[in-house]
């Protein structure tokens, strides 16, 4: 069953590359921005802002500086923000030529989060534009249940 939306690779891209891309992209590679990319390369999940400032040593930067900086990095194509139902952004690195796009199982006792690896087949897509008239359908998906700890 999978399609166009292979998980994404888990080897991080090296802190280097990143700050690179960032330079090309005609931005400052300042320190928060910095310690943010780094933590967000060495996650397997989502994060959000709380939890980025959280995982930070207190003197790296503040919430509002981690607001604007994920702001930044999203509007570039770096990170890509997750949804899971509960109100709280969540943003993930997006590695260099990859669109981010794969799906997760989230917990809804424990929030925690399982990447799922299939997708949804191209046919499917293109079936359901077809049936409703619609153009250059993609998808968003993500599944929702209790893990095997909190059953």
């Amino acid at each position: 069953m999978k399609a166009h939306c292979d998980a994404h690779s888990h080897r991080p891209e090296s802190l280097a590359d990143l700050t690179e891309r960032l330079r090309a992209r005609a931005r400052k590679v300042t320190g928060p921005r910095q310690a943010i990319l780094d933590l967000l390369r060495r996650q397997r999940h989502p994060l959000s802002n709380r939890e980025i400032w959280r995982a930070l040593p207190p003197s790296d930067c503040n919430l509002a500086t981690i607001y604007r900086a994920i702001h930044l990095l999203e509007r570039l194509g770096m990170v890509k923000r997750f949804d899971f139902g509960d109100g709280v952004a969540r943003f993930e690195l997006v590695r260099e030529g990859d669109d981010g796009h794969h799906h997760h199982l989230v917990c809804t006792v424990c929030a925690s989060v399982v990447e799922i690896a299939d997708c949804f087949p191209v046919e499917w897509e293109r079936q359901i534009a077809k049936e409703h008239g619609f153009g250059s359908v993609t998808h968003k998906l993500e599944f929702f249940g209790v893990c095997p700890q909190c059953q």
